[in-house]
């Protein structure tokens, strides 16, 4: 019976007996009372050793069948099972709790170390995106690229084995003077005019590419005008000439063309390049601002220029500071108070929940980039259908526009991998996948 009482009364000695005796029940019950613990025990017990002494002292109880008590299914084991699930229920719960409190605390780390490298890898970001932007900006070709393109339209190039100037007056001399153009001076006077409109100063002053046909015009021109008062000069003869001339203009024609294509699609990626490096100024204020950094001002300067001088200031290693100065602000004793840092620097919460946008700000680099070697690819495409045409038209042999396409293969895949050694796209790609911006913090 004694294993069922409280620890202390177990060890009370005055309620135990010898190793070798067996204590009645009736016997435990006197000794409970003479002692004091009866007071100290629960109800049912109480109960139990007050009906085991009035027994043992009334002769008309003893005449009665004592009740059979089954110590292990009583309602004193039942009530100490009780206390003993309460007490584990107890000690369940505060470990619960402490746990919670610990997963909170965990839970704000987690929060901020996200906040913070995420602003962290940003910041390398928005430097590395201003900067590819800008190189691609003042991207054209190359040099090498433009001399090649330059030479071939150039009415003074012999790069195809021809000269446009040289054809054209060849061609007045044999089809509309029949080879008299030094036979009489009015005849030499039209050729000296074809050569005065060829070496015009107004058509190498163009800054386009397109001189070839405005000289090939400007001699047809000419020529009509002079067949009005020259007898010499026949419809047949001018039809002859414009027929023959044609063969150059249209192989001009086809590469200016191609010329002014590339031109025009440069001009449009580059107005989408000035457009992102306009939305990555806002985003970058934005973040600057947060982080309580001056932020970039637009002067009288071009943007480009700005935002270069601008990561002067705001650049990774100042931020990796910015960090370190806000982590021992909110250091109490040994550890970092993250929850009043993330409470009292809300703003932190915001920028990371809005670097998703500098990311596809990154992803529409990557497509600007992309556009830009569409445009060299379809570029290369068109001026090889030029000089195909050149070949068709009997303009040149087919040896020296196979030689040229060759050039201007070589000189397109050197252009390619020029471009793309300046530009490393990979270096955005790695740093930007750094950023985890699908996590957002409330």
């Amino acid at each position: 019976m004694l294993k069922h009482l409280p620890t202390e009364m177990r060890h009370d000695k005055r309620l135990t007996c010898k190793p070798d005796e067996s204590l009645p029940l009736v016997h435990l019950a006197q000794r409970l009372l003479t002692t004091g613990w009866m007071k100290v025990l629960p109800a049912p017990l109480v109960l139990l050793f007050t009906f085991q002494t009035a027994y043992a002292q009334d002769p008309e109880l003893k005449s009665t069948t004592a009740p059979v008590i089954k110590t292990q299914d009583t309602t004193i084991r039942k009530l100490m099972e009780d206390i003993q699930r309460i007490t584990d229920n107890d000690k369940q719960n505060s470990t619960a709790i402490q746990a919670l409190l610990q997963g909170k605390e965990i839970d704000n780390i987690t929060k901020y170390e996200l906040i913070k490298n995420n602003i962290i890898n940003a910041s390398e970001t928005y430097y590395l995106l201003n900067k590819k932007i800008i190189d691609l900006k003042s991207r054209t070709t190359t040099n090498n690229l433009d001399v090649f393109i330059t030479s071939l339209n150039n009415p003074e190039s012999k790069a195809l084995g021809f000269s446009l100037s040289d054809r054209i007056v060849e061609l007045v001399e044999k089809i509309i003077l029949k080879n008299k153009g030094d036979k009489s001076e009015k005849n030499s006077k039209i050729v000296e005019s074809t050569k005065s409109i060829i070496n015009s100063p107004i058509f190498q002053s163009f800054t386009s590419l397109t001189p070839p046909l405005a000289i090939a015009n400007s001699v047809m021109n000419f020529l009509h005008s002079v067949s009005v008062n020259n007898k010499q000069i026949n419809q047949k003869s001018l039809q002859e000439f414009e027929k023959e001339l044609n063969k150059y203009v249209v192989y001009y024609t086809a590469l200016n063309d191609a010329n002014q294509k590339f031109e025009y699609g440069l001009n449009f990626n580059k107005d989408q390049l000035s457009l992102l490096q306009d939305n990555l100024f806002d985003h970058l204020s934005f973040t600057a601002t947060s982080l309580k950094f001056p932020a970039p001002q637009k002067g009288n300067q071009g943007l480009s220029q700005t935002m270069n001088e601008y990561f002067f200031d705001f650049k990774k290693e100042k931020v990796v500071d910015y960090f370190a100065k806000l982590e021992e602000k909110y250091t109490k004793g040994k550890r970092i108070d993250y929850e009043s840092l993330l409470r009292e620097n809300s703003s932190l919460k915001e920028v990371n929940n809005q670097l998703e946008d500098l990311v596809l700000q990154t992803k529409r680099f990557e497509n600007l980039y992309n556009e830009y070697f569409t445009l060299l690819d379809s570029y290369y495409t068109k001026v090889n259908n030029s000089l195909k045409i050149a070949q068709d038209n009997g303009l040149a042999d087919k040896s020296i526009i196979d030689t040229k396409q060759a050039e201007f293969r070589n000189l397109k895949t050197e252009a390619v991998a020029e471009i793309q050694a300046s530009i490393n796209i990979r270096e955005l790609y790695s740093n930007t996948e750094k950023i985890k911006y699908r996590y957002r913090i409330f």
